[in-house]
């Protein structure tokens, strides 16, 4: 049988952890159950002292009593943890009267214009990690709001993977926006890069974006297509997180390309050949619905769409509409 992990994400019971005494005890009920007199005798502590940090385990469900054995006129009772190891999750947010939101997943330009409009009533925190770490992240109550942009081998944005990872379908799914993506290149393009083949010429250096973003998954599947080995590409294991930070390297001079979107590309100077048009999904959890409510009107109003078609490579005439999965 394989030994269960447990999640923890309650902030109380967190705490309860933060006193290595009672740390080291649950750490030791994990490995075996025990008594309090030979916990006492590991810790080098009296009884008496273990007891009350175990009672404390016991009533925030971390321990719980196993086995009472009698031997004559002695009494053991032996104690276990609940779980064979713990996995210690939890989201700090600052105490304030506006709601906070956490969006966490593929960058977006795009998504922080929608962040900026709606600061003085909402505060959204970002974390570009790329589109599967993202969703992740939501599966694990991390963040309130993933954006995503994975594309299968069938052409499908976004919604075979949440099949996946979200069997049960607790979530829904809106559309951002359209954009445009292709290779950013130094300006003028002096490697004289015109197609993904080229990525592969002697001299050529690339960045990359970070493994499961939706980009890098996009590259991977046509490389493999192209027949193009990974190890033939420059640079190939060097990834940033942002298309902007993708931009800064090649105009930093510290690659000669990258895949990208064409907004990036065009407010760092770039030159740009477009490859594909992919749709950037927003995904999140029914019972937050209420809450991100006002980033979904805000998404749907005239006056946003127009900002965002302002951006080179955005199409937001889907922007808003619901994706069933």
């Amino acid at each position: 049988m394989i030994p269960a992990i447990q999640k923890l994400s309650a902030y109380e019971r967190i705490k309860l952890l933060a006193d290595p005494r009672r740390m080291e005890i649950l750490r030791r009920l994990m490995a075996s159950p025990a008594t309090l007199s030979k916990l006492g005798e590991a810790l080098g502590q009296h009884p008496a002292r273990v007891r009350h940090h175990l009672k404390k385990l016991e009533d925030a469900g971390l321990v719980h009593l196993t086995e009472i054995r009698v031997t004559q006129s002695v009494t053991e009772k032996y104690y276990q943890a609940e779980a064979s190891a713990f996995l210690i999750q939890e989201l700090l947010l600052p105490e304030s009267s506006i709601p906070q939101v956490v969006f966490s997943g593929s960058h977006d330009l795009a998504m922080e214009e929608l962040a900026r409009q709606l600061h003085p009533h909402i505060h959204i925190f970002s974390l570009p990690i790329g589109s599967l770490d993202g969703l992740i992240s939501l599966r694990q109550g991390l963040c309130h709001l993933a954006g995503s942009h994975l594309r299968d081998e069938n052409g499908e944005y976004n919604t075979p993977t949440l099949r996946h990872l979200f069997p049960e379908q607790n979530v829904q799914v809106i559309t951002l926006a359209y954009r445009t993506q292709g290779l950013m290149l130094a300006p003028g393009n002096p490697q004289q890069i015109r197609s993904l083949e080229d990525l592969a010429k002697p001299g050529v250096i690339f960045i990359n974006r970070n493994p499961g973003s939706g980009t890098r998954v996009w590259l991977e599947q046509e490389l493999k297509r192209l027949g193009i080995s990974v190890s033939q590409v420059i640079g190939f294991g060097n990834a940033v997180k942002t298309h902007r930070e993708s931009a800064l390297a090649i105009q930093q001079g510290q690659a000669h390309a990258a895949i990208g979107i064409q907004a990036a590309a065009e407010q760092a100077g770039l030159d740009f050949i477009p490859l594909f048009e992919e749709r950037y999904d927003l995904v999140f959890s029914h019972n937050q619905h209420e809450q991100l409510t006002p980033i979904f009107e805000t998404l749907q109003s005239a006056a946003f769409r127009r900002r965002i078609g302002g951006l080179a490579g955005y199409a937001t005439a889907h922007s808003g509409e619901t994706i069933s999965f």
